[in-house]
């Protein structure tokens, strides 16, 4: 994604567009990916950035709130950060760590419980654990 292209984001949600976020932003939203803070915080330090990783995080949120990005609880102690909004699915390799998209067509869910009252339903989504086979 090119700057110009995330300025014009940063703009569509409301977003102040300093350089830390957009620095960010050019490497979560490049292409359609699965990326926790540790690693965006990794690719920032190889590329010689100076994003503090208070500022990653305080980014990442930010993004989240704004639906930029999806947040995915894999497990109780990883987050990852979703670029692609659209309603999907995920695999998620307990070993691996990796997270892979399902579509959303690919998932059929029968009924659902009566919601509580005064609520709406936002959305569904589901996570797969898997794990390799062992031969």
């Amino acid at each position: 994604m090119m700057r110009s292209d995330i300025l014009d984001l940063f703009e569509k949600h409301d977003i102040l567009p300093t350089q830390q976020r957009v620095e960010v932003a050019q490497i979560l939203l490049v292409r359609p990916q699965h990326l926790s803070a540790e690693q965006i915080i990794d690719r920032l330090m190889q590329q010689g950035s100076s994003v503090s990783k208070a500022t990653v995080y305080n980014t990442l949120k930010l993004f989240g709130e704004h639906g930029i990005v999806k947040e995915i609880m894999a497990d109780p102690v990883r987050k990852f950060y979703d670029s692609s909004t659209l309603p999907h699915h995920h695999f998620y390799n307990v070993d691996t760590g990796e997270l892979h998209d399902i579509a959303e067509s690919d998932v059929s869910i029968g009924s659902l419980p009566l919601l509580p009252a005064g609520t709406r339903q936002e959305s569904v989504e589901v996570l797969i654990r898997v794990r390799p086979t062992e031969n």
